[in-house]
């Protein structure tokens, strides 16, 4: 019964689109689309999409802790093209902040970017983990072009005080 009342209520908004379309207009001009939004009824117009996203140069940057390696790479106005970590890429626990794991996610993420056509980067490295180099090296290897290497980790000039002695 759900089905028929369905089929009826589908056929009587045929039947009105018909009756709107039938109805001439004042100037008998009619607009392309609005004639054309009234013939698919309730389908959607797709939009087209972009064209593809062409950068040239980009940033990279490195953040590599004692738990993991976050690579990302941007264009120069700092908008993020791809990223990649080892706990994206599947692993977990000790074997994220090794440098293989590193070196992958590197490559990874650098034949994501190539489909944007970017062909020299700026790499910039934070932290002091054990992937940093090999994930410089290997976006050297993954064929893109690296112009700097800049080292941003932080480092404070004698910041904190340091805690008072401990009295016994």
């Amino acid at each position: 019964m759900v089905k028929e009342d369905k089929k009826v209520k589908k056929e009587e908004k045929i039947e009105k689109v018909e009756e709107v379309v039938e109805k001439p207009t004042s100037d008998a001009v009619v607009d392309e689309k609005a004639e054309e939004k009234v013939e698919e009824g309730a389908k959607k117009t797709k939009r087209k999409k972009k064209g593809a996203k062409s950068v040239a140069v980009g940033n990279a940057y490195v953040k590599a802790t004692f738990n993991n390696t976050i690579v990302t790479i941007t264009d120069l106005q700092g908008n993020v093209l791809a990223s990649g970590s080892a706990g994206s890429m599947g692993y977990s626990g000790s074997k994220k902040s090794t440098p293989y794991v590193a070196g992958l996610i590197s490559n990874a993420v650098a034949t994501k970017v190539k489909g944007f056509g970017m062909g020299d980067i700026n790499v910039y490295v934070n932290g002091i983990g054990s992937g940093r180099e090999s994930a410089v090296r290997a976006l050297q290897s993954s064929g893109l072009n690296i112009t700097t290497i800049k080292d941003i980790t932080p480092l404070p000039h004698n910041g904190c005080k340091r805690p008072r002695p401990r009295r016994v």
